[in-house]
């Protein structure tokens, strides 16, 4: 079977994608530097399939040891490119670091492939490339407007890096995914969601703050022109993720794609709002959550949700899990996570 490079592979939707991968039959070999994840997960994707993957610590910022990497790994078949810095905020405060990782690492991997006879490469993007939408839901022919952030800028960035070098390297076929809000972890509760300091992210702010880390959850502004004043998002369950990046890998090892560069939305299809998210977990916990109406954020999105109809009909692909799945799962993991500590 095909060995696939999965970069950023020890992360929450990396690690999601190896096990499936796995799953599928594949020899994967993951490249984490450790500096968002933990050694740890390794064991958590082996309890999972059985096989532990080949893992190789590596910063992608320093090219040497990218070049090193596959002078070792001359038969890797497929990349999948997670590894990049993704806390929007800290974006704001630190763009530069924020450019470097996620752009230079992004071109090391290109031109390493570049010197394979061919190579299908999946680009880990953002539903944050199409900003605040004029026309909901969102199809992949939606405009890419400016980037509200550095972060959003790299992921816009990235994927004209990427078409660009598609046009001149026949060798290189390549999709980009663009994601809307991953949540949730495997049913076995051996991986998922470990963020770093304060969660950036709303299910595990919900998580921690049931679990007694957090004391209360902000809900920024409830006057939004939604169905309950609050913002609304696609929140899809990250097996659901993890799932449609093997079966974008095989669109291109089986030489099905229609052309070398694509775009695919991955998401439900539907909006949900922060307060029915909250109110999903509060049904599949059985607990009341502390949570407060606070102030609008600034630059936040009101409204983002897929039109998932090229993922659907042109990938074969489509959503299995629900909210409420999602929502289950997060809990199971996070009370998982505080029983070890």
């Amino acid at each position: 079977m095909d060995k696939i490079l999965v970069t950023g592979g020890l992360g929450f939707i990396g690690s999601h994608t190896v096990v499936e991968l796995q799953n599928e039959g594949y020899q994967v070999v993951l490249i984490d530097d450790l500096s968002n994840s933990s050694i740890n997960v390794l064991e958590g994707i082996t309890a999972i399939t059985g096989k532990t993957p080949i893992f190789e610590k590596l910063d992608l910022k320093e090219k040497s040891g990218v070049e090193a990497f596959f002078a070792k790994h001359k038969d890797v078949k497929g990349v999948i490119h997670f590894a990049a810095s993704k806390a929007v905020g800290e974006s704001v405060k630190e763009p530069l670091l924020y450019y470097e990782n996620n752009i230079n690492t992004l071109v090391y991997v290109l031109k390493e492939l570049k010197k394979l006879p061919e190579a299908s490469f999946i680009f880990s993007s953002s539903c944050t490339v199409y900003g605040q939408a004029d026309e909901l839901p969102i199809t992949e022919n939606a405009p890419v407007k400016q980037a509200e952030s550095p972060y959003g800028n790299t992921k816009q960035i990235g994927e004209e890096i990427i078409k660009d070098t598609c046009k001149v390297m026949p060798n290189i076929k390549a999709i980009a995914l663009r994601y809307f809000n991953p949540i949730g972890a495997h049913e076995s509760v051996n991986i998922g969601e470990l963020p770093m300091g304060v969660p950036q992210n709303l299910v595990p702010f919900i998580t921690q703050t049931a679990i007694g880390l957090r004391e209360q959850l902000s809900v920024f502004g409830d006057d939004y022109p939604t169905s309950d004043g609050t913002c609304v998002r696609d929140y899809i369950h990250v097996v659901d993720v993890a799932k449609a990046h093997v079966i974008a890998l095989e669109r291109l090892l089986e030489n099905k794609n229609k052309e070398n560069y694509e775009t695919f939305n991955l998401g439900t299809g539907k909006g949900s709002s922060v307060l029915e998210v909250v109110k999903s977990f509060e049904k599949v916990s059985g607990k009341k959550l502390n949570y407060k109406i606070v102030a609008k954020r600034e630059g936040d999105v009101i409204s983002a949700y897929a039109d998932t109809n090229k993922a659907n009909n042109e990938l074969g692909w489509k959503t299995e899990l629900t909210l409420d799945d999602a929502m289950s799962s997060a809990w199971k993991w996070e009370q998982k996570v505080r029983a070890k500590k």
